[in-house]
């Protein structure tokens, strides 16, 4: 069943490898970005099959020559070590093929709108949100994506009550989605006098940036207001009405932009972190109607869910998810994320093998 899939897979490759040099195809700039991203997904199944073909050719071969009692003792001695060695690979290739063969989530390619509110804890909470918005645009700049603010709401300490902003990059949603819900920081705040250490919590959300048409808002459900920014961005940003607040009646979702100096260009990324949460709600409504998803303890996206500890006096960042705890606190707040990403993103992998039924 798994070779036919396979073999299927490997045919289409062969035929999107062909399409892809024809002339009318060239020309159809739509068309031919569809099918290379088609042939890209394919590259390294197809490639992982094809070794695993000649393995499988290596491994027949050196059975029939231990099996075979007219060859040299010595030999077969080799090819026997030798077949230890390629079942072990075979073992490993088929396990590849198998996470490979997964069901790709479709967002995964998308870019993201990251918000990050301060929770409990007042001004440290703003702080560490802060922190946490630092950390992430040097994970975002060490994978060359572009980061752009679209609204933030500073306290006196220079801490973010709340901070929006769009990641733009390869694969940004496959990346960050499991940074989705409550972080809690322990530490010894900036303005604690006796040395105490306190816990604040800030809340991350991860949502897929969606196009216009795949969300449809009536503009008679929009309530749409205009005033004079306020914070960073100086004397020329404040003179014009020019800092917008939509109000989505029919789920009261609020998004408000004030970044530039623009009133039709923050309309616009108001309208986009709109979309974007729009999009969110439905996913949301959707994965409670899958048992799959309520199972997984990765992959919920659930924004009240405590996900990560930061203790700052022991270097220590524990996720609660997957019972991970590493003394790496600096390394992570300096960017280093991919050191709770990668094991997030295999256990992921591991609980869709078992829905599955398939050992991982």
């Amino acid at each position: 069943m798994l070779d036919e899939k396979l073999s299927s897979l490997k045919q289409r490759h062969e035929e999107l490898t062909h399409l892809l040099s024809q002339p009318e195809i060239l020309q159809d700039s739509s068309r031919y970005r569809k099918l290379t991203l088609e042939h890209s997904d394919l590259e390294e199944i197809v490639s992982t099959y094809s070794q695993l073909t000649n393995l499988r050719l290596q491994i027949r071969d050196n059975k029939a020559l231990v099996s075979d009692p007219s060859e040299e003792k010595e030999l077969q001695e080799l090819a026997l070590e030798e077949l230890s060695q390629q079942q072990e690979e075979q073992k490993f290739l088929e396990g590849s093929l198998q996470r490979l063969l997964l069901p790709k989530d479709p967002n995964d390619q998308r870019n993201v709108i990251l918000e990050i509110r301060a929770g409990t804890g007042g001004d440290e909470a703003a702080l560490f949100a802060r922190d946490l918005f630092r950390m992430y645009g040097k994970y975002a700049e060490s994978l060359g994506w572009r980061i752009q603010v679209l609204s933030e709401h500073e306290n006196d300490l220079g801490g973010f009550k709340e901070i929006t902003a769009s990641v733009e990059g390869s694969e940004v949603f496959a990346n960050l989605k499991f940074e989705a819900g409550v972080h809690r920081v322990q530490r010894v705040p900036r303005t604690e006098t006796q040395g105490r250490i306190h816990t604040s919590a800030a809340t991350v959300a991860i949502m897929p940036d969606v196009e216009e048409l795949e969300v449809e808002i009536n503009p008679n459900d929009l309530r749409i207001d205009v005033f004079r920014s306020s914070g960073p961005g100086g004397q020329s940003v404040n003179t014009t009405d020019s800092a917008v607040r939509i109000t989505h009646l029919p789920s009261g979702m609020v998004v408000s932009c004030q970044n530039e100096k623009s009133q039709l260009k923050n309309k616009n990324q108001a309208l986009k972190v709109l979309r974007a949460r729009l999009y969110e709600a439905e996913q949301e409504a959707r994965q409670q109607e899958s048992s799959a998803q309520r199972k997984s303890m990765v992959g919920s996206g659930d924004r009240s869910e405590r996900i990560r500890t930061y203790n700052f006096p022991q270097n220590r960042i524990t996720d609660h998810r997957i019972n991970l705890t590493l003394y790496k606190l600096e390394e992570v707040m300096l960017g280093k994320l991919e050191f709770l990403t990668e094991p997030l993103r295999q256990q992921n992998q591991i609980e869709q093998l078992k829905n599955q039924g398939v050992e991982a």
